[in-house]
Parts: structure tokens; C-alpha cells; sequence
């Protein structure tokens, strides 16, 4: 069964920096688009980035200059380094997988508080 893991949410104050990693297991995983996607409270799930398997990039206007999404596929891990926080940017952060068939998976989501 697919596994993506994802890791290092936590709190931050506004202006500060986190990395989320996404490790995934029992995929080939090279052949799969990944992406970051976010939840906030009372709010639907949204696109952050997506990395294709050739990795070109995509971002949501309010990543754009501040967040950046990266694999390495030989650890079969994709990243989300997010710089210059806003409490806004408090969610739940997805990692999503995507293959050339369209079937995709869902990691479980990690938490990212920023608050002073």
C-alpha cells in the first residue's frame, strides 16, 4: 500500500521558516507529479505547489516568491520550504501524488501554526 509521510510542521512565529518533508513508500516514485496542498478551518483544501516528474514547478499566487517545492527522487522525498510565514498560511499541509494514470494519494497532513 502507498505510504506518504509527511514531517516538520510545527509552530512558528510570523516571518519565520519551516521545511516540510514528504517521504513515500511502495510507489515508483519518479514517475509521479507531487504536490503540497493546504486545509485551513472552515476553509476547502487548496493547491500550494506541484513539482511534475521532470521538475517543472507550480504555484498558488500566495506562495509565489516565498514558498519553494523540490524532490529528490533517489530518497523519494518531496519538500516544501516555506520562508517568510504569515498566520494565514496556518493549515494543514497535504502531500499529494499523482501518477500518469491519474491515480493519486493523500498523506495524512501535518499541522503548521503560524502565530506569535
Amino acid at each position: 500500500q502507498v505510504q506518504l509521510v509527511e514531517s516538520g510542521g510545527g509552530l512558528v512565529q510570523p516571518g519565520g521558516s519551516l521545511r516540510l518533508s514528504c517521504a513515500a513508500s511502495r510507489i515508483q516514485f519518479n514517475i509521479y507529479a507531487m504536490g503540497w496542498y493546504r486545509q485551513a478551518p472552515g476553509k476547502q483544501r487548496e493547491l500550494v505547489a506541484t513539482i511534475s516528474r521532470a521538475g517543472s514547478t507550480n504555484y498558488a499566487d500566495s506562495a509565489k516568491g516565498r514558498f519553494t517545492i523540490s524532490r529528490d527522487n533517489a530518497k523519494s522525498t518531496v519538500y516544501l520550504q516555506m520562508n517568510s510565514l504569515k498566520p494565514e498560511d496556518t493549515a494543514v499541509y497535504y502531500c499529494n501524488a499523482r501518477n500518469p494514470y491519474d491515480n493519486e494519494f493523500w498523506g495524512q497532513g501535518t499541522q503548521v501554526t503560524v502565530s506569535s
